[in-house]
């Protein structure tokens, strides 16, 4: 089962994003794997306090990925591989990269500043 106990939603990006992301980072590292399973709905819903609308189209947009299964009555799966993981891994990594260079750069910081701060905080 996909725990969401680390789970911890922040502002300024809608939950159900944050939902994708969370399960997408957990495929990455290896605490999501292929067949798990992922909560109800209901039950996600209930543990986050969200609208349940919004935890739908958290799993429907991984549905659409490829990412989870769902059927009617049935529990949602996730369906992972290498190939999917390795997408995953790409698109999270450019993502993240982006976002941290455009945080820098609308800091001011030099292009030596940010390599500095990456190799201080890398260890």
């Amino acid at each position: 089962m996909v725990s969401f106990e680390g789970f911890s939603a922040e502002g300024g990006v809608p939950i159900y994003l944050q939902i994708v992301m969370y399960v997408k980072r957990g495929a990455v590292s290896g605490a999501v794997a292929d067949g798990d399973e992922l909560p109800s709905r209901r039950v996600l819903s209930a543990l986050l306090g969200v609208n349940p609308n919004t935890v739908q189209k958290a799993y429907r947009m991984l549905e659409d990925e490829g990412l989870v299964q769902s059927r009617s009555g049935a529990k949602s799966c996730m369906v992972l591989d290498a190939e999917k993981i390795s997408r995953i891994r790409s698109e999270l990594t450019e993502h993240d990269a982006r976002a941290a260079v455009t945080a820098m750069k609308q800091m001011g910081l030099t292009r030596e500043e940010a390599k500095r701060l990456i190799d201080e905080y890398w260890g």
